[in-house]
């Protein structure tokens, strides 16, 4: 044979070897379990019997084998997938590690998840985009805790297909009993879950028994091995059968003659010619043009990342929903939704955070924790706020309306983020239940008289003057010298004090960080309320939290919001102690109090700053009228004919 025909050959082999790759399917999952159940030893042995693991490879894993290894001489598969230096020092998974390997017949992701309880909410990521979990089980201790935690949240998150692999059989003498007790009792456990397909495989993944190779030493077990299952098992075509889903991450507009819709097909398939709605508007047209990465394309389904172009011009933006005219989602401004918490900081009802379904990000609210459950029991039990790692049904108020489906019908629009607002952190994940429509026949009433007639009549901007600061800084006190004198230049105001407000409309509410919150969420409605009457209003709160007052600053309009940080420290509170509240806090008489059992985030950028240590208050007031005369909030009229 020529060198001609060899490079010939070799070229169709690596061309032919590229497309069979290209036409296998691909099947996503992941271990979980307990901790030292084995999960990564498991992953590193579909790894090594694939021979995915390269000659230096091999060699670096002995080495690190007798430097980290809990296997003896032997080399210790675990650390092909624990790569963190602190996983390895501690014998745990802390991470998501995600690996791929390839057999004749399928491709692979997997992810290999923490077992720890404290890392619970890692579990969920990975769980989140899989198709299958492998739940491994160690033969010598049977179902544990975390077990049926994170059976729970795989059938939570829409997983079907559940491995029962339960690990470490030889340690129990390759017992048959001891695997069909552990099978029965996770049968009956996993009974209320909808997993369409549940496969129990006695294993060791240390020797290989089961994993890729059927093991001589348990004659007695007739089904497949892991990787056969895996490679078999048949996880359905959801995403293609669920109705065309696409949320617009980008409108492609290079030149006047061209403007398409670019993103990733949640669901569903597309073809030419066919009718679409964006969700919300309702507005249709037809599919003018596919463009996949390759050029233009009749048709296009789930998982591919294609530009769309419409026979009509129609407002379409970053953020909308472009969906079957047959079947159409929801579209709503309220939901109940299961939540996964994902942050040491507590979910606090009434808190404002970012929540992003799909490309469209709004603000959003827990309105109410309908209740917690607990997931070793399932039991329902009350709760007013959220911790790491628990789970909660809980109703949402948006910002704006969103569209979106089901979980259960389909998990890549009914899925949701929530976002810490000060540090962007994900603090929370989200299943869709169903819409609320209880608020849905509610609109805003048209009024004659709207704000700027208001003001214009008062003769003056409207604001809130939100003073903040510990308990005895003095807040109060420069409040009220402010608004007299602004009452006795004839300007229009009202003070909302936190100790007053208290008496009435927030009587019911007591000072836990939930409660402050609401107390916080309401006053800052109320606030905004008088800024439509086109009041200078005056806010006296302790207000602890950024996030509140970030809250109330977004529900006023531009520039009517002015936070006034009345910086005195704690000391000197604790010196003044007008009402003997810090002396009842030192001795444990009040629960919750700020700056002793209870955080206070001082602001960042307040637009007035002020260190109120041996000033006068009188002076400390000038200053702040001063600040509102110079940026025009009052107007030349006053009472007297003087400016102030």
């Amino acid at each position: 044979m020529t060198n001609v025909n060899i490079q010939e050959n070799t070229e169709t082999s690596v061309t032919d070897y590229i497309l069979a790759q290209e036409t296998k399917d691909q099947l996503r999952f992941l271990t979980c379990g307990s901790v030292d159940d084995g999960k990564s030893t498991l992953i590193g042995r579909l790894l090594y019997d694939s021979k995915l693991i390269f000659e230096d490879q091999l060699a670096s894993l002995e080495r690190d084998s007798k430097k980290h290894g809990t296997v003896g001489e032997e080399i210790d598969l675990a650390l092909l997938v624990d790569g963190l230096e602190a996983e390895r020092e501690q014998g745990i998974t802390i991470d998501v590690a995600y690996r791929f390997f390839a057999t004749e017949k399928r491709k692979f992701i997997v992810a290999d998840t923490p077992g720890h309880e404290q890392y619970t909410r890692n579990m969920a990521t990975g769980a989140s985009t899989a198709d299958l979990a492998v739940l491994l089980v160690d033969a010598r201790n049977g179902l544990m805790v975390q077990t049926r935690r994170h059976a729970f949240i795989a059938s939570l998150l829409g997983i079907r297909h559940v491995v029962l692999a339960i690990n470490k059989i030889d340690l129990v003498g390759y017992s048959e009993e001891r695997f069909e007790e552990i099978r029965k009792e996770f049968k009956t456990f996993a009974n209320g879950f909808d997993f369409e397909t549940l496969q129990a495989i006695p294993m060791s993944a240390r020797y290989g028994d089961n994993v890729s190779a059927r093991s001589e030493k348990m004659s007695w077990f007739s089904g497949p091995t892991l990787l056969e299952h895996l490679e078999s098992v048949e996880v359905g075509e959801h995403a293609l059968e669920a109705p065309f889903r696409f949320p617009v991450q980008w409108v492609n507009r290079p030149n006047l003659d061209f403007r398409g819709y670019s993103g990733t097909i949640a669901s569903g398939r597309v073809n030419v010619g066919e009718e679409l709605v964006v969700a919300g508007p309702a507005k249709t047209s037809k599919v003018e043009k596919i463009i996949g990465a390759g050029g233009e394309v009749d048709s296009a389904s789930a998982g591919e990342a294609v530009t769309i172009t419409l026979e009509d011009e129609i407002d379409i933006s970053r953020g909308d929903l472009l969906s079957s005219t047959a079947s159409r989602p929801d579209v709503a401004d309220q939901f109940a939704a299961h939540v996964i918490w994902m942050s040491d900081e507590p979910l606090l009802p009434g808190r404002s955070y970012l929540l992003k379904i799909g490309t469209r990000t709004v603000t959003a609210t827990v309105s109410e924790i309908k209740h917690k459950i607990n997931v070793n029991t399932f039991e329902h039990v009350a709760g007013k706020t959220l911790e790491l790692n628990e789970i909660a049904f809980c109703n949402f108020a948006l910002s704006s309306s969103v569209p979106f489906d089901p979980y259960e019908a389909n998990r890549s629009t009914g899925s949701f983020i929530l976002i810490d607002r000060m540090s962007n952190a994900t603090v929370g994940a989200g299943m869709i239940w169903f819409a609320l429509r209880r608020a849905s026949n509610i609109h805003w009433q048209a009024l004659a008289v709207d704000k700027q007639a208001r003001s214009e009549k008062l003769g003056q901007k409207p604001a809130v003057l939100w003073f903040t600061g510990l308990s005895g800084s003095g807040k109060s006190t420069i409040a009220s010298i402010v608004e007299k004198k602004l009452h006795i230049d004839g300007r229009h105001t009202y003070t909302l004090d936190g100790d007053n407000v208290r008496h009435g409309l927030n009587k019911d509410l007591g000072f836990t960080d939930a409660d402050r919150v609401e107390n916080i969420r309401r006053v800052g409605e109320v606030a905004k309320l008088f800024t439509e009457a086109g009041m200078l209003t005056l806010v006296s709160f302790i207000s602890p939290f950024r996030s509140e007052r970030r809250m109330a600053r977004d529900l006023m309009g531009e520039g009517e919001f002015i936070e006034v940080f009345v910086d005195t420290p704690i000391e000197e509170c604790r010196k003044r102690d007008p009402k003997g509240l810090y002396a009842k806090a030192d001795r444990g008489e009040i629960k919750n109090f700020t700056g002793i059992d209870s955080p206070y985030e001082a602001p960042e950028n307040a637009e007035i700053h002020v260190k109120n240590v041996d000033r006068d208050p009188e002076d400390v007031a000038e200053e702040i009228i001063g600040y509102l005369r110079d940026r025009g909030f009052l107007s030349s009229y006053s009472s007297d004919g003087e400016g102030i």
